[in-house]
């Protein structure tokens, strides 16, 4: 029989094994786990949805000592993260967290966009040959990830693990869980609307698992929806945020001011019944208790093979979208979602034990305040009014093109132009499409609150890895699927026609800059001011899982979060 002398490191430990025999060395290598790389044994990926990074600092007096603080005093907290693409939405910003690079690359560019081979809208996760499985709506589980173009670090986990890795996700939105679940997942769940269940795709199974239809059968929706929502703390304490009664708000139906108290069980039937849970902090509480039941039921972290969690809260953005950053209903929602990420790291720590999990949190883009307000207070800002727009270009369009239908679509402030007029040239470089582009994207940089029309043949001639608005433009844009013309609106300018709420979108810091923390197993405690992208957050997961890179990859591994002396 032969004989070695080796020096194995194994686990910490290191073991100095004279003379023995091969299978004896085999079999203590195999006892030590290194057949199985040192993975924590769950991975928790929080997403909230248009959580700008300032919250952290803003609502600090008003959070708790376990939650958000926690995070950011044990983990490692990245200051200057930023999305470095536009546009910045939730189908995009979810596909660019798990997989490591920007709608160029993986495709999402958008909640939606104009499918351009087959002339329609289209949604980001809808796919007509699934059907909705765990509840009566037909087409709200008509859902896959099949618009995604490359792997997410949830499908690297499944691959480096030969599949034992359980990846499970969860939201409100459907996009919310099914992109950063990846192509792979084991089950990706979403709150329906028109029923109050989680629900999910035939992509994923043909019928709902026992302990989710236990988890319906509670009945949650009805609970949170028959009560009354009030201030969480005395209405003194809310001091960043501005007063309850707002003008700036938009209004619930049947409501002649946005103010607390909330009677939900007489709101729910003027504003669309379960739906009206997705604009309440009750919404997160419901999203809190599906994955501390996920953890129990699907055993997550239970054996040597690594799982991976995927949770995304989305009432931050539904809700943000009426009222804004700076209302007091905004501020309740995030007092009580820092008692929802206490709840889940108490459940990790006893589930597993602490420092046996890792778990990153970030959001998928920040949003603008409501530019009549900063209009009030003399700050720059304003109003496209999109209707007024269209009239104009119908204008422009009858003067130089006698009419003809040049423009086929405008989405997601995109002009996609009109092909049956430029069969000429059938790579559609000819010079009358150019000085199509040229006449339209002229005539649009001279609207007031417009700052930028880049053509299609500008955006050719970029390089990837280009600075500035310019270069954001470029990293998120899809040749085969972004349009002819990419519009960029003047800071604190909304193409919305009314004057209450906001939106998110742009390249600009307010929608940009957005929270990410690492925490628990590998994690030393600390913070960096270096700038990063959110793509760098599935390359430094890649480390840390010993797994490879998602397949499109573009970030990189945050260096002072892993290097070691």
């Amino acid at each position: 029989m032969p004989h070695l002398r080796i020096c194995v490191y194994c686990h910490g430990i290191n073991l100095t094994v004279m003379r023995l025999p091969i299978f004896l060395i085999l079999a203590l290598l195999l006892r030590h786990g290194l057949a199985q790389p040192d993975r924590p044994r769950l991975v928790v990926g929080v997403v909230i949805d248009q959580m700008r990074q300032d919250y952290l600092y803003r609502y600090a007096e008003t959070f708790g000592e376990g939650g958000f603080k926690r995070l950011m005093k044990e983990g490692f907290y990245l200051s200057n993260a930023h999305y470095n693409y536009i546009p910045t939405y939730t189908g995009a910003g979810h596909a660019s967290i798990y997989t490591g690079t920007t709608p160029a690359i993986h495709g999402v560019i958008g909640n939606d966009w104009y499918d351009k081979t087959n002339r329609k809208r289209v949604y980001c996760v809808a796919d007509n040959r699934q059907r909705t499985v765990g509840s009566t709506s037909a087409e709200q589980g008509k859902m896959s990830p099949h618009r995604l173009l490359t792997t997410t670090i949830t499908d690297e986990l499944k691959l480096a693990t030969g599949g034992r890795g359980k990846v499970l996700s969860i939201s409100d939105k459907d996009r919310g869980a099914i992109l950063p679940g990846g192509h792979m997942a084991d089950a990706a769940y979403w709150y329906d609307e028109t029923t109050g269940r989680m629900i999910t795709s035939s992509f994923y199974m043909d019928k709902l698992p026992a302990w989710v239809e236990k988890f319906n059968s509670l009945n949650l929706p009805e609970k949170y929806l028959g009560g009354v929502w009030d201030t969480m703390l005395p209405k003194e304490k809310y001091q960043a945020s501005g007063p309850d009664n707002s003008p700036y708000e938009v209004k619930f139906n049947s409501e002649t001011k946005s103010t607390f108290p909330y009677d939900l069980n007489t709101l729910r039937k003027t504003n669309g019944n379960y739906d009206l849970l997705s604009n309440t902090p009750f919404s997160n509480d419901y999203l809190t208790e599906m994955a501390k039941a996920a953890i129990d039921a699907e055993q997550l972290g239970d054996d040597e093979w690594t799982d991976f969690l995927c949770i995304s809260f989305s009432a931050p953005d539904k809700l943000g979208h009426r009222v804004g950053p700076r209302s007091v209903e905004l501020q309740d929602l995030y007092i009580r979602l820092d008692r929802n990420i206490e709840d889940l790291l108490k459940k990790l720590d006893t589930k597993l034990g602490a420092g046996n999990y890792l778990l990153f949190l970030t959001s998928d883009h920040g949003v603008s305040d409501v530019p009549q307000w900063l209009i009030d207070k003399r700050v720059p800002g304003g109003y496209i009014r999109q209707e007024d727009l269209k009239a104009k270009l119908s204008e422009l369009i009858q003067q130089y093109f006698q009419g003809k239908p040049v423009i086929e679509s405008i989405t997601n402030e995109q002009i996609y132009l009109n092909p049956d007029l430029f069969r000429g040239d059938p790579k559609g470089g000819g010079v009358e499409w150019m000085v199509s582009l040229e006449l339209i994207s002229n005539f649009l940089i001279q609207q007031p609150g417009i700052a930028h029309a880049f053509t299609k043949n500008i955006i050719r001639q970029g390089d990837f890895n280009e600075g500035g608005i310019k270069g954001m433009v470029i990293r998120g844009y899809n040749e085969k699927r972004s349009g002819d013309i990419v519009v960029i609106t003047e800071p604190n300018w909304l193409p919305q026609n009314r004057v209450t709420g906001t939106t998110h979108g742009s390249p600009y810091t307010y929608d940009t800059h957005v929270p990410v923390i690492f925490f628990g197993k590998g994690i030393k405690a600390g913070t960096s001011s270096i700038y990063h992208s959110v793509t760098d957050i599935a390359p430094t997961l890649a480390v840390l899982l010993r797994t490879a890179f998602p397949s499109g990859c573009t970030g990189q591994p945050v260096a002072e979060l892993l290097d070691k002396p």
